[in-house]
């Protein structure tokens, strides 16, 4: 089965940002994963909606946002006007997580529920009908380049069961430390989108490096 690759631009230059784009464009990239950070939910803080408009009106891959912020329900609609692609937010951040996805969904994008390293895959049971992806966090978010955390292979694989068992068609994304052994690691456990960060962006040849990492087996 196919699988996607989502450069985290967490992981930039942002002194390039515009010739970072520009090979992003020219790569076999399937996505570009963007981080949304507030402060609070998460201890660091990180582009907002300014620099994805900018970054929007050269890009020609897909927009993945993923919310790590308190009341992701009220940047809905930016992400809409902004023409994100698929949109995730933190279940341990949304008291009302169904009425945030159907919103989500509503505006035309695609729903995403994101859960932290210490959250079991359990808590989606009965939402996961309703989700085109869940994100598992491989690290703890707020910061780029942090240890990845072993745990988060068996996540997805119990994640992959509870898909089947449901027959539904959920992608499954990781995020927080993956290079090239740890992406062929999460693609066997049933990851479909792998975000990587620092293994792209800080490789000698950032585009040869997505190729690499296109080609692994799942």
């Amino acid at each position: 089965m196919a699988f996607l690759v989502a450069p985290s631009l967490l992981s930039a230059d942002f002194l390039r940002l515009g010739n970072e784009i520009e090979w992003i464009n020219k790569s076999e990239a399937d996505w570009l994963h963007l981080d949304v950070m507030d402060g609070i939910f998460v201890p660091n803080i990180s582009i907002g909606f300014p620099v994805i408009k900018s970054v929007a009106t050269k890009l020609t891959k897909p927009m993945d946002v993923h919310l790590m912020m308190l009341d992701p329900q009220k940047f809905i609609p930016q992400c809409r006007d902004l023409g994100v692609h698929i949109l995730s937010v933190h279940y341990e951040a949304c008291p009302h997580l169904h009425a945030t996805v159907m919103k989500i969904k509503e505006a035309g994008m695609k729903a995403s529920v994101a859960l932290n390293p210490h959250t079991p895959v359990e808590v989606l049971t009965d939402i996961l009908e309703a989700l085109d992806m869940v994100l598992i966090m491989s690290v703890d978010p707020g910061f780029g380049g942090q240890k990845f955390i072993p745990q988060a292979c068996n996540k997805v694989s119990r994640l992959k069961e509870m898909i089947e068992k449901q027959g539904l068609d959920v992608l499954i994304e990781v995020d927080g430390g993956i290079n090239m052994e740890r992406g062929q690691s999460m693609l066997e456990a049933g990851a479909r989108v792998l975000v990587a960060g620092n293994s792209i962006f800080k490789a000698p040849d950032p585009v040869e490096m997505i190729k690499k990492m296109k080609a692994l087996t799942p």
